[in-house]
C-alpha cells in the first residue's frame, strides 16, 4: 500500500466524524451521539454506493477520481461542521446572555430536582449556562459514565472493547480469505478496476454480477484508494460496531437504562458468528448494520412526527440494505410498516404529541412526559409522501443496480436459476413448519452431539409423518442434506444457541409481559417485539434451508439483540424483590449471570482459535505467512495456484482465459498474475453463463488458467496448446511461449 493511498484511506473516516459533528442532533433525544454515527454512516456509506454508480457510468473508476471525491467529501463535511460549530455558539451565547435573567427569576422558586438514578433529589443543576450534557464532551462523558458505573457494567463494557481490538487487530494482520470473497465478492471488484466501469462481463461464476454489489462498492473505494486488499476486512469490522451502536441505541428506546444497553452490546459483541465476520470481507455484517440503522430510525417515529432528516436516513437505509442483500428487506419491509402504522396514528386528531424536541430531527423517544399539550394532527397526505420519499431515495441507491440487472435478464431478482435457489418454491404449511424447525436446529446448535442428533431425528421424523421430504429441493438449498453440524466457529456456519436463546425469551416476555421488562415504554417494546418475531417468521418462510444460513439470519439476530438485553436488565433489576419471592429470582439471576459468562468466553474462543482467521494455533495470524493465510480453507491449492501462475508470467502473457466453475476461486490468479508494479492482468472468461455475453475465444489470449477437472480445461484449449496440470489448477500456452 503507497504511503498516497494511506493517507486517503484516512478521508472516509474524518469525513464520518466530521459528518457525526455536523449532523448531531439537537435538543433531549434519546441516545443523540449514536443518532448522529447512524445518521453519518447512512449519509457516508450512500455517497460511497452514488460516487460509484455515478463514476461507473462515466467509466471513470480510477483512483484519482475516487481521491478527489473523497476530498471533494471532506471539503463538505469540514465546512457543514464548522457552520454547525458556529451556530452551536451563537446558540450557547445567546443562552448565557439570557441566563443572568433566568437565574433571578427562577432562584427562589426552583424545586429540587429528581434524580432518577438513586431514587433521591439533587439541587437544581449549575455551572456554564448553556453547556448540558448534550454539550458535554465525549471524552468527559465517558469519564463520567465510567466513574458511575458499576463493577459489572465495567465488566461487561470492557469485553466489549476488548473483543473489538482484538478483531481490529485480526483484520488488520489476515489477507482476505474468506470463501465466497475468492470465488465471487473480491473477484467483481478486480472486473470492476480492469473495465473502469460497473458493465456486466462474461463469467462462468453468475454470482459475480447477480448477487447485490453494495459491500463490495465500499470494497472498491478501499481497493482504489490503496491499491490492494490490506484493508478490506475493516468495512465488516467497522459494521460490526455499527451494529452494536445502533443496537445499544435500540435498547435505549425500548426503555432500557445504561446496563440493558452494555447487556445488548454484550450480547452481540460475543457471539461467534458477529466476531468471526467482524475480521472477514463476507457480507452479512454490512447488511445487518443498515437494518439496524433502519429499525433504530423507525423506532424514532413511534412516538413523534417523523421530519426530513430522519425520512431520507429511512430511504437510505433501505436502499442501502437492497444493495447489499435483498434478504435484509425482510427485516426493513416490517420495520418500515411499524413506522407507517405509527405516524398514521399520530395523525388522528386525539392522538397527543408527546413533548420533546423541536421538530422532529432530534428523533428519539418523547423525552417529556404525557402532559404536553395535544399538537397539530399529521394528515394522512403527510404519512403517505413521506412514505413515497423513502421508495425514491431507496431506488436513488439501488435503482442504477436493479436496472442493470433487469436489462441483463428481464427482470429485477436475477436469471431464473436465481431467484429458484435461494428462495422457498412451496409456501404449503407443512413445508413452512418444517423449514422452520431446520433452520432453528441448525441456528441453535450446540457441541452436544446427543442432543444436536436427537433434535435433527425428530425434525426428520416428524417432517415424513406430515407428508414432507425434508430433503426436498423446493425448500432445501441445491444438493445439500439437513442436518449439517453448525457448532464450531467456522465464520460461514457457526451457530449462535446462547444469544437466540436470550433473543426468543427476550421476545417472549415483550409480548407477554412487557410491563415487567419497561413499564415506560410498553407499547414500543411489544411493537418492536412483534416486529422481531414477524421477521424471523418471514425469513423461515421465504428462505430455504441451507448450511450456511446462519450468516443469512444475521441481520435478524441483530434485530433482536435489543430484545435480549432490556430483558436481561429486568432479570437482575428484579433482584431485589419481595423476599418470598427472591429464591426463585436469585435462581434466574444465577442462570442469566452463568449464561453471560458463557458467552463471554464463545466470543474469546471464536477469536482465539475461530476458523479461518484465529489469534493462536495453526494458522495465527501472527506465524502464518501471506499465502498460506490465503488458502487456508484449501490449503492444498497454495502450491498448484503459485506454480501455474509463475508458469504463465514467465511466458510474458497479459491477455490470459479463465475456465473455472460456479463456486471455484478465481481471486488468487489476479493477484499472482500482477505484473512487477502491480499492474492486474487483464483476465476474460472462456465460458459464460450470461446470454447476452458470449465468451472470449481461445483463440484470442495469450495463456489459458484453469480450477476445476482437467476435462473441463481440455474442452476449450485449441489444438496444438501445451496443457500441464496438478490436481485442482492447471494452465495451457501456446506453441513458442
Amino acid at each position: 500500500m503507497s504511503a498516497a493511498g494511506s493517507l486517503l484511506t484516512v478521508a472516509p473516516v474524518a469525513a464520518l466524524l466530521l459528518l457525526v459533528r455536523a449532523i448531531r442532533p439537537h435538543g433531549a433525544v434519546t441516545a443523540p451521539l449514536r443518532l448522529a454515527v447512524v445518521r453519518a454512516a447512512l449519509v457516508t456509506g450512500s455517497f460511497a454506493v452514488l460516487t460509484v454508480e455515478v463514476l461507473g457510468a462515466l467509466r471513470a473508476l480510477t483512483p484519482t477520481a475516487f481521491a478527489l471525491s473523497w476530498l471533494l467529501f471532506l471539503a463538505t463535511t469540514a465546512l457543514a461542521a464548522l457552520v454547525r460549530r458556529r451556530r452551536d455558539a451563537a446558540r450557547s451565547g445567546a443562552t448565557r446572555a439570557a441566563a443572568p435573567q433566568q437565574a433571578l427569576v427562577g432562584a427562589s422558586t426552583a424545586p429540587a430536582a429528581l434524580d432518577v438514578t438513586s431514587g433521591g433529589t439533587t439541587p437544581p443543576a449549575t455551572g456554564t449556562p448553556g453547556r448540558g450534557p448534550e454539550r458535554e464532551g465525549l471524552r468527559t462523558r465517558l469519564a463520567r459514565h465510567w466513574r458511575t458505573a458499576s463493577r459489572g457494567e465495567r465488566l461487561l463494557a470492557g469485553t466489549v472493547g476488548g473483543l473489538l481490538l482484538v478483531e481490529l487487530v485480526v483484520a488488520l494482520l489476515a489477507e482476505p480469505n474468506n470463501f465466497d470473497s475468492q470465488t465471487y465478492h473480491l473477484p467483481k471488484v478486480e472486473h470492476w478496476v480492469l473495465q473502469g466501469g460497473l458493465e456486466f462481463w462474461p463469467t462462468a461464476i453468475h454470482r459475480q454480477v447477480t448477487i447485490p454489489p453494495g459491500a463490495e462498492y465500499l470494497l472498491l473505494h478501499l481497493r482504489l484508494l490503496t491499491g490492494g486488499d490490506r484493508l478490506h476486512n475493516l468495512v465488516q469490522w467497522g459494521a460490526g460496531v455499527l451494529c452494536l451502536l445502533a443496537a445499544a441505541r435500540i435498547a435505549a428506546q425500548l426503555g432500557g437504562g445504561r446496563r440493558a444497553q452494555l447487556l445488548t452490546a454484550f450480547t452481540l459483541a460475543t457471539t461467534p458468528m458477529v466476531v468471526l465476520q467482524a475480521t472477514s470481507t463476507q457480507t452479512d455484517l454490512v447488511v445487518a448494520a443498515w437494518v439496524a440503522c433502519a429499525a433504530t430510525l423507525a423506532l424514532d417515529g413511534l412516538h413523534r412526527r417523523t421530519g426530513l432528516g430522519t425520512l431520507l436516513g429511512l430511504g437510505a437505509a433501505t436502499g442501502l440494505t437492497a444493495v447489499t442483500k435483498t434478504s435484509g428487506l425482510i427485516g426493513v419491509g416490517p420495520l418500515l410498516v411499524l413506522w407507517g402504522l405509527a405516524q398514521l396514528r399520530l395523525a388522528r386528531p386525539e392522538t397527543p404529541q408527546l413533548t420533546g424536541s423541536k421538530g422532529e430531527d432530534g428523533g428519539g423517544a418523547p423525552t417529556g412526559g404525557t402532559g404536553g399539550a395535544a399538537a397539530r394532527p399529521v394528515p394522512v397526505a403527510r404519512t403517505v409522501g413521506a412514505s413515497l420519499l423513502i421508495m425514491l431515495v431507496a431506488a436513488t441507491v439501488v435503482g442504477p443496480f436493479l436496472a442493470r440487472v433487469t436489462v441483463e435478464f428481464g427482470h429485477p431478482l436475477g436469471p431464473p436459476r436465481l431467484r429458484e435457489s435461494i428462495p422457498m418454491e412451496r409456501h404449503d404449511p407443512a413445508s413452512i413448519l418444517v423449514n422452520v424447525l431446520r433452520i432453528g436446529h441448525t441456528a441453535l446448535d450446540t457441541p452436544l452431539a446427543p442432543l444436536r442428533d436427537a433434535a435433527a431425528t425428530a425434525i426428520v421424523d416428524g417432517a415424513e409423518a406430515i407428508g414432507v421430504d425434508p430433503q426436498d429441493r423446493e425448500i432445501t438449498f441445491g444438493r445439500e442434506i439437513f442436518p449439517e453440524p453448525a457448532w464450531y466457529p467456522d465464520e460461514d456456519r457457526v451457530a449462535f444457541p446462547l444469544a437466540a436463546s436470550l433473543a426468543l425469551l427476550g421476545a417472549v416476555f415483550a409480548l407477554a409481559r412487557p410491563g415487567r421488562i419497561s413499564p415506560t415504554r410498553t407499547g414500543s417494546l411489544r411493537a418492536y417485539a412483534v416486529v422481531v418475531v414477524t421477521t424471523v417468521l418471514l425469513h423461515t418462510a421465504m428462505i430455504k434451508w441451507q448450511p450456511w444460513g446462519n450468516r443469512l439470519l444475521l441481520y435478524a439476530l441483530v434485530m433482536a439483540a435489543p430484545l435480549a438485553g432490556v430483558w436481561l436488565d429486568a432479570v437482575f433489576r428484579r433482584r431485589t424483590a419481595a423476599a418470598g419471592a427472591r429464591p426463585r429470582r436469585s435462581i434466574a439471576v444465577l442462570a442469566a449471570v452463568a449464561v453471560l459468562a458463557t458467552s463471554a468466553l464463545a466470543g474469546v474462543l471464536a477469536v482465539s482459535y475461530g476458523f479461518p482467521r484465529r489469534l493462536v494455533g495453526s494458522g495465527s495470524v501472527f506465524t502464518t505467512a501471506e499465502w498460506d493465510t490465503r488458502f487456508l480453507r484449501r490449503p492444498q491449492w497454495t502450491d498448484e495456484f503459485r506454480w501455474a501462475a509463475e508458469a504463465v508470467r514467465a511466458s510474458g502473457a497479459r491477455r490470459i482465459g479463465l475456465v473455472e466453475q460456479n463456486d471455484n476461486w478465481e481471486y488468487p490468479w489476479w493477484l499472482l498474475l500482477r505484473d512487477a508494479d502491480g499492474r492486474p492482468p487483464e483476465l476474460v472468461a472462456l465460458q459464460s453463463v450470461l446470454p447476452e455475453r458470449p465468451p472470449a475465444e481461445p483463440s484470442s489470449v495469450d495463456a489459458i488458467v484453469c480450477t476445476g477437472p482437467r476435462t473441463a480445461c481440455t474442452r476449450l484449449v485449441p489444438a496444438g496448446w501445451q496443457v500441464e496440470y496438478r490436481g485442482y489448477v492447471g494452465y495451457a500456452l501456446p506453441p513458442g511461449r
